[in-house]
């Protein structure tokens, strides 16, 4: 059972969920077969992409402002964000009629930052990371008495994304595991504090990418600790330091803190967009790494997976699709050195068709120091149909004498 003494209760988020009639919609719960079948257990997609502003960001920042005094509304708000909260704050703050002023890393996606711009925020942009926004953010709230709308750290905020968790039960009640993106907490603390007091047989599972993950050693030091670095492509759960409020939910609600890889992520990514005809951001998609990486049996379904958001960069998206097609076994770079007589193209060509790889794109190269005069080497990218292929091709090219190097 849920202490009495934590900062947000049902009854917080039942509130919140009244406010936000009207406001936002519930996303659609899709069930996957192809993630079920992978995985040997009933698995639903909870999709906040599909919110509005792509993300599950908008209940808590319309939550938070909404209950703001016509006093503080006067004073405009600010906040701090890599994409998503400021979208949620910029559209709650037009709803609403308040200014706002958003401060966002250099390195934010564009589409984020114009859609921010769209709901008629203020951006600067500064520093490589969440945190370090939300000091300047601070900062301008000292300068202008604007109110800060942190992303996570605030009541509010947990209660208003906690009307996510109440969705999921209605529309899934037998569920037996949620698995949440964590970042600084609070839509894993929301939907924690939501099921938990409903359902508390119900596993609740945050996810974090492993080179951001500043739970697992917070919870084992017993407080908040910093990271000392992070780098991820899920920007949206790129945050150093776990917020008070949502720690002290996650720490006695949650049932544990899982983290993914890298290429699990751009895998998942991959995986959402073939096979669920879903955009998903990085952050969106850890959920669906995780289970893609636990194997057969290791969560008890039914399962429910929340895509947290969807707003990613087309170009971020090109380059991950071509990372996961890679880590997948489907995209391969290969330099490959032949003799440098007529035909040895054609015929490494020929080799390839012959062993069913499409070739992507080739290079001819004749002149480096590191290249004999009489042999050319030449780069060549590859679609191949997974890494049993590769496997086979590779063969193929070794037992025709090719002399080859990867990259």
């Amino acid at each position: 059972m849920a202490s009495t003494s934590l900062p947000v209760t049902l009854d917080d988020v039942l509130a919140a969920q009244e406010l936000l009639k009207g406001i936002v919609r519930p996303t659609p719960l899709e069930f996957s077969r192809a993630l079920s079948d992978r995985v040997g257990a009933e698995v639903h997609l909870k999709c906040e992409n599909l919110q509005r502003a792509g993300s599950f960001k908008i209940r808590g920042a319309y939550t938070r402002m909404s209950r703001l005094s016509d006093e503080e509304k006067a004073r405009g708000v600010v906040a701090a964000s890599a994409g998503n909260h400021a979208q949620g704050v910029a559209l709650a703050a037009q709803m609403l009629g308040i200014t706002s002023t958003v401060f966002m890393p250099l390195g934010a996606p564009i589409p984020k930052l114009v859609a921010t711009r769209g709901y008629g925020a203020h951006v600067e942009q500064l520093g490589t990371s969440i945190d370090e926004c939300l000091v300047r953010a601070k900062q301008f709230e000292v300068e202008t008495g604007a109110v800060l709308i942190h992303p996570f750290d605030h009541v509010d905020i947990v209660a208003g994304a906690g009307t996510c968790g109440l969705e999921i039960l209605e529309q899934c009640p037998d569920v037996k595991t949620i698995l949440v993106s964590v970042g600084g907490g609070g839509l894993l603390a929301g939907i924690a504090t939501a099921v938990k007091a409903k359902r508390p047989d119900v596993r609740v599972i945050g996810v974090q990418a492993e080179k951001a993950a500043a739970y697992p050693p917070s919870l084992s030091a017993g407080k908040p600790v910093p990271l000392a670095t992070m780098a991820t492509m899920a920007d949206g759960i790129a945050v150093g330091c776990p917020g008070e409020v949502p720690y002290a939910i996650v720490q006695e609600l949650v049932d544990s803190i899982e983290t993914v890889s890298e290429e699990m992520l751009s895998r998942a990514l991959l995986f959402l967009l073939e096979r669920a005809k879903l955009v998903v951001e990085p952050a969106g998609a850890a959920t669906v790494a995780r289970l893609m990486d636990a194997g057969e049996e290791a969560h008890e379904g039914p399962i429910v997976a929340v895509l947290s958001g969807g707003n990613i960069d087309p170009l971020l998206l090109l380059r991950i699709i071509r990372h996961g097609l890679a880590a997948a076994g489907r995209y391969l770079q290969l330099r490959v050195r032949v003799p440098d007589s007529p035909g040895s193209l054609a015929g490494l060509l020929a080799d390839l068709a012959d062993a069913d790889a499409n070739v992507l794109e080739i290079e001819h190269v004749r002149t480096s120091a590191n290249l004999p005069v009489d042999e050319v080497e030449i780069a060549v990218q590859l679609e191949a149909k997974g890494r049993a292929h590769c496997e086979e091709l590779l063969g193929a090219l070794h037992d025709k004498g090719y002399s080859v190097v990867f990259g």
